[in-house]
């Protein structure tokens, strides 16, 4: 089924750049011929959000995406009426919207939203594969060609801010990690046009950081911070100063880790 007109920007006409870990793609298409919504689940900057595009890309199918936060409202994702040119109209939200167009409704970071809001979804993640539209009145059928997909991060899990088993249970999850070593040296180069060998180092420093989870750290250095270091060096930035602006100064505001971090990258450049 094409796009509808009213989610045509959302398609993506290039094919965004991924590389295969796993059998993820596989799983996806499988997960996706079978009407069944995706959970992806994996630390900050490790592909997810690329992973989604590519697969929107490969599925041809428009990509509807939502950045969840604390104000986050069922209205926010499933519309509200609003005063248009003189009198009231309905204005369908985000999800509605990739709802009727048969798109994929990707909602970043789910777990951010407030459980009174992510509720809303359950009809659409299970066998009804239904949106009711309350304030309307509607009652609105997914098309086959209609996915959901949410993703989140386990290693910020909290009493608080964790998913409903009764949530979770509606999904397959896809877990996802950073590349092995050879792979990420090859996604940074890729991605930036940085040199091989000096990719490489990136990649070694990188394994420093993350070793320091738990220990000063919330999370390491992620892919998508090793790629924008690489992208300043591919310009000319020295190495070490595009290593403390991309990843030391954005991991932590402790002068002390920023400070051990640092060395890390003065060891291997």
């Amino acid at each position: 089924m094409p796009a509808e007109p009213a989610l045509q920007e959302y398609l993506i006409t290039r094919e965004p750049y991924y590389a295969s870990q796993h059998n993820e793609i596989e799983l996806f298409e499988a997960a996706y011929r079978n009407a069944i919504p995706v959970l992806l689940k994996g630390p900050t900057g490790c592909g997810k959000t690329r992973f989604i595009e590519h697969l929107a890309w490969r599925l041809a199918r428009p990509l509807v995406t939502v950045a969840c936060h604390d104000d986050l409202t069922s209205s926010d994702l499933v519309g509200r009426y609003l005063l248009v040119g003189g009198e009231t109209r309905w204005v369908d939200g985000p999800l509605t919207r990739a709802v009727r167009g048969g798109g994929i409704c990707y909602l970043d970071e789910i777990v951010e939203a407030r459980k009174d809001t992510t509720v809303v979804i359950h009809p659409l993640a299970d066998d009804r594969r239904a949106l009711p539209i309350e304030k309307t009145g509607e009652h609105l059928r997914a098309p086959p060609e209609f996915c959901l997909a949410i993703s989140y991060n386990p290693g910020y899990q909290s009493v608080l801010k964790d998913l409903k088993p009764s949530t979770r249970q509606r999904f397959v999850a896809i877990e996802f990690n950073y590349p092995n070593a050879q792979l990420e040296t090859k996604i940074i180069v890729q991605e930036s046009g940085l040199a091989a060998a000096t990719a490489e180092k990136l990649v070694k420093y990188a394994a420093m950081t993350r070793n320091l989870k738990g220990n000063g750290l919330q999370e390491g250095a992620s892919t998508r911070l090793l790629v924008h270091a690489a992208k300043l060096m591919a310009i000319g930035i020295p190495p070490r100063a595009a290593c403390r602006g991309a990843i030391a100064e954005t991991l932590t505001d402790d002068p002390e880790m920023r400070m051990a971090i640092n060395q890390l990258s003065a060891a291997l450049f």
